[in-house]
């Protein structure tokens, strides 16, 4: 990538030459001239910045960045600020490559392989591809920012954070100062307390427990690598740092500040430790499971306490089904998509699913057949070897008692 734009830069200069001819000079646009590429100092100072952040070296990380520019002094101090309340460990920056031509400002972008794990609460490092703005001049390469573009942007790299933990719950909120503080302090009450109602049905699990809050919806996408509107309609999110779904990597909680900040204290709640429920079973690297057992597993977990009628915890779906029947099929991808709109009828669809199945053979043959279809079993065979149905026989029940709420 980096020798083709080179050499793209000198065609160019080839054509002007010729076309213009020897007697013709034209100045170049201010800082042009002095603006480089150069992936050696890139790299040296990728690797200063991470023995900055392995020391929990503040100035050092700091001066990495160009004098005058306070906003990549501010973020490269913050990096290795919030490394020391994190405790990261398995830090590791490396280049890779250019991405995309020297802008006007004289500043490029390379994509680097990042790799990074918070200490006493993720099993092993994230790994992800981060594009950092770099600016060369006077012999020297300076860091400008990290993150956006087409790759995640990691929470911890992205500027100032407010962290708060316990032994068994750690809260990243992006930002600092009083109501930051109040924030963090509330999530990692909700973690806290989703914890026991977890392990009431999971008692094997022990934690922990990882939040994640962006100050803005427009970050929570930065930070997930989405589409904007993406997860309209969807309060949080579990999901691996890097994106990667990889067996043993790091499993998070990400909060969508758009959404979640609606909620009432029992709605949030809810949230939180159905998402809870999601890290306990490991749901992020879960590839054969179907959405409908996912999500309304984690519903079933997050709502089996909470003293509400199902009027109000079903409410979507009954308005669903008086308006447009009873759904064919258990729900699907499509169902759970956020930007139908739908879909928190979908989810309300799932929990009852699962309900019915509680019903049929109890909460532990619930787990045994969550249990066998992550493992790989098709769900018709996990039926019938857990509560001796197939998976005609479940819709069947499933549709009748949706018809016994909308009635």
């Amino acid at each position: 990538m980096a020798g083709f734009s080179l050499l793209v830069l000198v065609a160019a200069g080839l054509v002007a030459w010729s076309v213009g001819g020897s007697d013709t000079y034209v100045a170049p646009r201010p800082g042009q001239a002095e603006a480089r590429v150069s992936p050696a100092e890139a790299s040296r100072a990728l690797s200063l910045l991470v023995e900055a952040v392995e020391g929990r070296d503040a100035a050092a990380a700091a001066a990495l960045a160009p004098e005058d520019d306070t906003v990549a002094v501010e973020l490269l101090g913050s990096v290795a600020t919030n490394a020391e309340a994190l405790d990261v460990e398995d830090f590791a920056l490396r280049f890779i490559d250019v991405s995309g031509a020297i802008g006007a400002d004289g500043t490029w972008t390379a994509a680097v392989d990042a790799a990074w794990a918070f200490g006493g609460f993720d099993p092993g490092p994230a790994r992800a591809e981060v594009l950092v703005r770099f600016a060369s001049a006077g012999g020297e390469t300076s860091i400008i920012d990290i993150g956006g573009g087409d790759r995640v942007t990691p929470l911890w790299l992205a500027g100032p954070a407010t962290v708060r933990q316990t032994s068994d719950v750690l809260v990243l909120a992006e930002g600092t100062g009083a109501a930051v503080a109040r924030s963090a302090d509330r999530y990692l009450a909700r973690g806290r307390a989703a914890l026991p109602v977890v392990r009431r049905v999971l008692p094997q699990w022990r934690g922990p427990l990882v939040l994640e809050v962006p100050a803005t919806e427009q970050q929570f996408d930065r930070t997930l690598d989405a589409e904007p509107g993406a997860y309209s309609g969807i309060a949080a999110v579990t999901a691996n740092p890097d994106l990667s779904s990889a067996p043993g990597a790091p499993v998070h909680v990400f909060i969508n500040p758009g959404q979640f900040d609606g909620l009432r204290a029992q709605g949030a709640q809810i949230v939180i430790t159905h998402e809870a429920a999601h890290v306990a079973t490991d749901a992020a690297a879960t590839r054969s499971m179907p959405q409908w057992l996912l999500e309304g597993f984690a519903d079933y977990v997050a709502l089996r306490d909470v003293p509400l009628p199902d009027s109000r915890t079903a409410a979507q779906v009954i308005e669903q089904v008086r308006d447009d029947g009873l759904p064919a099929t258990l729900p699907g991808l499509t169902e759970f998509d956020a930007t139908t709109g739908h879909a928190g009828a979908a989810y309300e669809a799932a929990w009852i699913a699962c309900r019915v199945l509680v019903e049929r053979g109890g909460e532990d043959a619930l787990v045994r057949f969550y249990d066998s279809v992550k493992d790989g079993a098709a769900v018709d065979a996990a039926l019938r070897e857990t509560f001796s149905w197939d998976e005609q026989q479940l819709v069947r029940a499933w549709r009748t008692r949706l018809s016994d709420l909308a009635a």
